[in-house]
């Protein structure tokens, strides 16, 4: 299946992601923080980044950028993962160049169909 890396700080999101995911196949990198993450994604190269907006250190906008800017994690999938799910957000995340927006909280039922939607 595929490497998938979560970037985020809330520890009962990143668990049940990562349980949801790994259930399904998939290889699981996580990171706590967004500078971590941008780190993970140009040395692993996942085939697809689950990114929260609203982390500590710098916003997923700004994590986004750095990681678009390095010619080695510039193709990589990236996915809006966030809470931030008010009218406009969504649109506005793939204005700024995400691949996809995936709302929190977790949808037990949906969210591996989810990810695979945005692998293929």
């Amino acid at each position: 299946m595929a490497t998938i890396l979560l970037v985020e700080d809330t520890p009962a999101n990143l668990a049940l992601a990562t349980k949801l995911l790994e259930a399904a196949g998939h290889r699981v990198l996580a990171a706590p923080t967004a500078g971590a993450g941008v780190v993970i994604a140009r040395e692993q190269l996942p085939d697809l980044v689950l990114l929260d907006l609203g982390l500590p250190d710098m916003d997923g906008w700004q994590a986004l950028e750095r990681i678009r800017a390095d010619e080695r994690s510039a193709g990589v999938r990236v996915i809006a993962f966030t809470a931030h799910a008010m009218v406009g957000d969504r649109e506005r995340a793939l204005a700024a160049g995400f691949d996809g927006y995936l709302s929190k909280p977790i949808e037990v039922a949906t969210f591996t169909d989810s990810v695979a939607g945005f692998l293929a």
